[in-house]
């Protein structure tokens, strides 16, 4: 995509990057409500899992899978194989590698016999503690340029939260 960057990004506290993440991301979602720009194109974590279901692909966390059930529009018997395969990757939690989810996730898509679970991390070369983001540059210094008053506050605030991890 033209005029955007991608970077995986480092944390030590990953509560305190996805709290921080979600204010930027919080921030220009705003902005891009008034001024129809987003400098955050995407953001993928370590542990995010998409699942294709009769509405398109719905992306969580491996253990929000529990949450995540009830909205997938599912059959019956590949929900539960999922769930299998997720309740196995939870119980794991502490000690799950990036390799264990995409060998889990492997299975799992041979358990359904098609592939409707995806998993980009660790083709992205993602770990524990790591996150790929893409910035729409062009957005960024679109809003820099036309931005005034509190609206460039609020931008100024989420582009220092940002530049603390990129």
């Amino acid at each position: 995509m033209a005029g955007t960057v991608s970077k995986i990004i480092h944390f030590h506290d990953e509560e305190e990057f996805l709290d921080e993440m979600g204010d930027v991301m919080e921030r220009f979602s705003y902005l891009a409500s008034k001024y129809g720009h987003n400098p955050i194109v995407g953001l993928i974590l370590w542990d995010y899992i998409g699942v294709r279901d009769a509405e398109g692909v719905k992306v969580f966390r491996v253990g929000e899978f529990p949450y995540f059930e009830g909205t997938l529009k599912v059959d019956l018997e590949t929900l539960r194989i999922m769930e299998r395969y997720f309740d196995e990757m939870e119980s794991r939690w502490d000690e799950l590698t990036v390799e264990e989810i995409n060998y889990f996730v492997e299975m799992l898509n041979e358990a359904l016999g098609e592939e409707r679970v995806y998993y980009d991390a660790y083709s992205l070369g993602l770990d524990r503690n790591t996150a790929y983001i893409i910035l729409d540059l062009a957005s960024l210094h679109y809003l820099d340029s036309v931005l005034e008053g509190r609206d460039r506050e609020i931008f100024e605030e989420a582009v220092e939260l940002l530049m603390k991890y990129v």
